[in-house]
Formats: structure tokens, C-alpha cells, sequence
């Protein structure tokens, strides 16, 4: 099993990015998709969730009208773009796939947000 999340870097305020986490070893449609992060100092939260039937989707209120996830079952790959970034969105972003008790975790893929 892997998640290899890509896409990271460093952007100004105001700017995007969009990352990507492809999945291999598991049937990735039957799988929730979720992108997490943590920051220096703190816990792990949860950004952006979504399902793996009809496709729902929740997000943290922190980043609702800024990111939005999505997914392509047919690359086995789940995006997060994000816009209108800020400083405080600055952290490790991690890919997480869940289905009962399988639970996989990427590497992470840093995103600064800084001028």
C-alpha cells in the first residue's frame, strides 16, 4: 500500500496550489479519502474529507469556500486544490485513505505559505 502525496512548495498569501496524493495496493474507490495537516506545535486536523459512494464531501470551517477535494477513480488519486491561501495554512499536509479498519497514511507534502 502507498500514498505519495506531491504538489507542496512555497507560495505567497492569496496565491494556490493544488496537491495530489496517488494511491496504489488497495482498491482506492471503496475508500473514504481524507487530507489532514498539522502545523509546528500542534495537533493533526482534518481539512477535507470525501466519500467513496455518492461523493460527499465535508471540510474544516477554516478552509470552506477556499479548498475543495476531489477525486479521479480511475487514477486512484485524490486532489486538493487550494486557493486564497494564508500564512496559517501553513503546515505538512497528509493524504489518508479509511475503509473499517484499513487506515493508510502518506508521507506528507509541506506547504509555506509566506511572502
Amino acid at each position: 500500500v502507498q500514498l505519495v502525496e506531491s504538489g507542496g512548495g512555497l507560495v505567497q498569501p492569496g496565491g494556490s496550489l493544488r496537491l495530489s496524493c496517488a494511491a496504489s495496493g488497495f482498491t482506492f474507490s471503496s475508500y473514504r479519502m481524507t487530507w489532514y495537516r498539522q502545523a509546528p506545535g500542534k495537533e493533526r486536523e482534518l481539512v477535507a474529507g470525501m466519500f467513496s459512494v455518492g461523493g460527499s464531501t465535508n471540510y474544516a470551517d477554516s478552509v470552506k469556500g477556499r479548498f475543495t477535494i476531489s477525486r479521479d477513480n480511475a487514477k486512484s488519486t485524490v486532489y486538493l486544490q487550494m486557493n486564497s491561501l494564508k500564512p496559517e495554512d501553513t503546515a505538512v499536509y497528509y493524504c489518508n485513505a479509511r475503509l473499517f479498519k484499513n487506515n493508510y497514511w502518506g508521507q506528507g507534502t509541506q506547504v509555506t505559505v509566506s511572502s
